[in-house]
């Protein structure tokens, strides 16, 4: 996982060809990691593993909803939202996920990721009830846990549009035995590549779905067909 520089996200809520899956899982990117804000389910989470499965790519499950947690996963992430007012999403659905799935932890399944969501259009934000960051308190956060609750991940989530580099640069240099996940606004390779010397891991969701060869040029190395 710390060698993950790539990783595509699919919503078991949306849909993608069984084409556009090979291509995805195909592609070379590190990682798929199948999550979404809403709309997740047991049913269209597992029909979505079954899709992934054959494929040669380490499979992460982000649990959103601890009745559609599906087996089989290689990981399974789960975040707490840092900026959001409301417990549920900062330690009460850790504590549910450790008292059903705690044995997990043992065997380096289940990673805990500390999540910061910027965007305040973004369904994730309206949905775990956060509330606007400035960039002092990303970068607090950032500091938060690389120190005071040492975390694996720290994902920074602008869900939908990019980041500013500057913070994101910032962010990077107040990280060290944290993984820097970023995910938001990557369209295009160019993107990805600078992207690419500031963060540990990227990850690609929403242009998947707008523009799929856009989405596989993001890949680090990409030769096109």
């Amino acid at each position: 996982m710390k060698q993950w520089k790539h990783a595509f996200k699919l919503d078991p809520n949306k849909h993608l060809s069984e084409e556009g899956i090979q291509a995805i899982c195909e592609s070379g990117t590190d990682a798929v990691i199948v999550g979404g804000s809403d709309g997740v389910t047991f049913d269209n989470v597992w029909d979505l593993f079954e899709k992934i499965e054959p494929y040669n790519v380490p499979l992460v499950l982000e649990v959103s909803d601890m009745e559609a947690v599906v087996p089989g996963f290689d990981y399974y992430f789960v975040p707490s939202v840092l900026n959001s007012k409301d417990k549920t999403w900062v330690l009460d659905m850790q504590h549910q996920a450790m008292k059903m799935y705690g044995d997990m932890v043992e065997e380096q399944l289940l990673v805990s990721e500390g999540y910061c969501i910027v965007n305040e259009e973004a369904k994730a934000f309206l949905k775990t009830n956060c509330f606007p960051v400035t960039d002092e308190d990303i970068l607090a956060y950032a500091r938060l846990v690389e120190h005071l609750f040492p975390l694996p991940i720290f994902y920074l989530e602008y869900s939908g549009r990019m980041g500013e580099k500057e913070l994101i640069r910032k962010v990077s240099g107040e990280l060290s035995r944290t993984q820097f996940f970023y995910g938001g606004g990557i369209q295009t390779k160019e993107e990805a590549e600078e992207l690419g010397e500031m963060v540990d891991t990227m990850v690609v969701g929403n242009i998947i779905y707008d523009d799929l060869e856009a989405a596989l040029r993001t890949v680090p190395g990409h030769k096109k067909g």
